[in-house]
């Protein structure tokens, strides 16, 4: 079957109207990936070699979210909404070119599994001439009945024209269907009967090739695996599938959760084995984390890659570039910015990192920021390894701190600091003996006078 060329024709022209949104519905995401990107992933995952994507509305916002996950991309433009047949021969001249099999999805199917791809192209290999893939729901009303004899799939037959019998077959059309390219494109031709919403349907085509002695057949694909999203409730229900799917995926490559039910996966997150995640985690897109790392409960991680053995959180936010190298840490109430923590570097907690580079062995006092931002351009901050910098310290960038270097508490630095220098850049401090009885009795006349008036 590897051998053989494919084309997938995938329909991405919905308006999104019933999701209430101007964005095209196919860009709405799942796991952070519009779901439109997720169902070319999949078809390139099953030896898809060209994708002919059918659009309307925001054509070259869906051509631009499927392009990065695609070889070959043709576009082709759906001006008139008359049905799913209508709608793939939009893609007339892909079809046209020749391919061996002919997938035909949709892109608001965010969940389609690969390998059930794999497997209708594995019908079409071994003689099939059309595959459709259906499932069994837990209530087939509504869903057209896949009518078979002899594992032979003789028609299509919509909800509302089955009779008593065919209702009670539980069998249904999850609407992907692989299609022989030799008779692909005569087959959409010959839906030629408009039904009476005047629409010409896809589905028609298996009565088409019964009539014509081609050979229809089934596959049985997981109900996730079909699920179309047509509003944000369904929206959202595919996302949790999604995360529930991820989740069991991740544990069962050695990742422990307590809750995973809080944990929350984008669909490029990388983990490695042996790495625990307390409640309350979210990961955004472009996150890699190695193996043995403990991320604490209530953590943001997004854009940022964390090596063996850290130690992230609880309360710890990591922005994009954020790079923790092996048993680094970054403790509670800490934000991470394009910055690189040294291995063995340690950021306790209540401090702000960001456009810096951390040196092995370095420890950030609490309270510490780095002033990377002039209100025009970031500026970088450099942290020799072994350096100490004290609690409630200002770095104003461009700034470095050499090699063991201590800075002491509460300074404000602005000068590079040498190796193994200490920095003082605080005010001296001043006491006045019986100070504070005098700023008490003035402060107390004043609030009494406020309350005589």
């Amino acid at each position: 079957m590897s051998e053989r060329s494919c084309l997938a024709v995938i329909l991405a022209a919905g308006e999104g109207t019933r999701m209430k949104s101007s964005v095209p519905k196919v860009l709405h995401p799942v796991g952070g990936l519009p779901m439109v990107a997720h169902v070319v992933r999949a078809a390139s995952s099953a030896g898809v070699g060209s994708v002919a994507l059918v659009v309307g509305r925001g054509a070259q916002d869906v051509e631009a979210a499927v392009r990065p996950f695609a070889q070959h991309v043709s576009i082709h433009v759906q001006t008139e909404r008359l049905g799913t047949a209508h709608a793939v021969l939009a893609a007339r001249s892909a079809i046209a070119s020749g391919f061996d099999d002919v997938v035909v999805m949709f892109g608001d199917t965010p969940l389609v599994d690969a390998a059930a791809l794999g497997k209708a192209r594995a019908k079409l290999s071994a003689g099939a001439d059309i595959v459709v893939m259906g499932f069994h729901p837990a209530d087939p009303a509504g869903y057209g009945r896949l009518v078979e004899h002899d594992h032979k799939l003789f028609a299509i037959v919509e909800d509302k024209d089955a009779n008593p019998d065919q209702k009670k077959i539980g069998y249904c059309n999850g609407g992907l269907m692989a299609i022989s390219g030799k008779h692909a494109l005569s087959l959409l031709e010959a839906v030629s009967n408009m039904n009476a919403k005047g629409e010409y349907y896809l589905t028609d085509i298996v009565s088409i090739g019964h009539a014509r002695g081609l050979h229809a057949v089934s596959v049985e694909v997981d109900a996730a695996s079909v699920l179309g999203v047509n509003t944000r409730v369904e929206l959202a229900e595919a996302e949790a599938l999604f995360q529930a799917q991820t989740r069991k995926s991740m544990m069962l490559a050695g990742v422990s959760m307590i809750a995973p039910e809080t944990v929350f996966f984008t669909w490029d997150t990388e983990v490695g084995t042996e790495t625990t995640l307390e409640p309350n985690v979210f990961f955004g897109p472009g996150v890699k984390i190695e193996g043995g790392v403990t991320i604490k409960a209530f953590c943001h991680i997004e854009g940022a890659s964390v090596a063996a053995g850290a130690e992230i959180g609880p309360y710890a936010r990591l922005r994009p570039g954020a790079d923790l190298r092996a048993k680094s840490k970054a403790g509670n109430f800490v934000e991470i910015k394009k910055a690189v923590i040294g291995e063995g570097a340690k950021v306790n907690h209540l401090t702000y990192i960001g456009d810096a580079d951390i040196g092995a062995g370095a420890n950030i006092g609490a309270g510490t920021i780095t002033c990377n931002y002039d209100g025009y351009n970031k500026h970088m901050t450099q942290i020799g390894a072994g350096a100490f910098i004290g609690s409630n310290t200002a770095l104003v960038a461009p700034v470095s701190v050499g090699a063991n270097a201590i800075v002491a508490a509460g300074s404000v630095i602005t000068r590079n600091v040498p190796d193994d220098a200490i920095a003082y850049g605080r005010a001296r401090q001043e006491m006045r003996e019986g100070g504070a009885l005098h700023l008490h009795a003035r402060n107390k006349a004043i609030k009494d006078n406020k309350k005589s008036k």
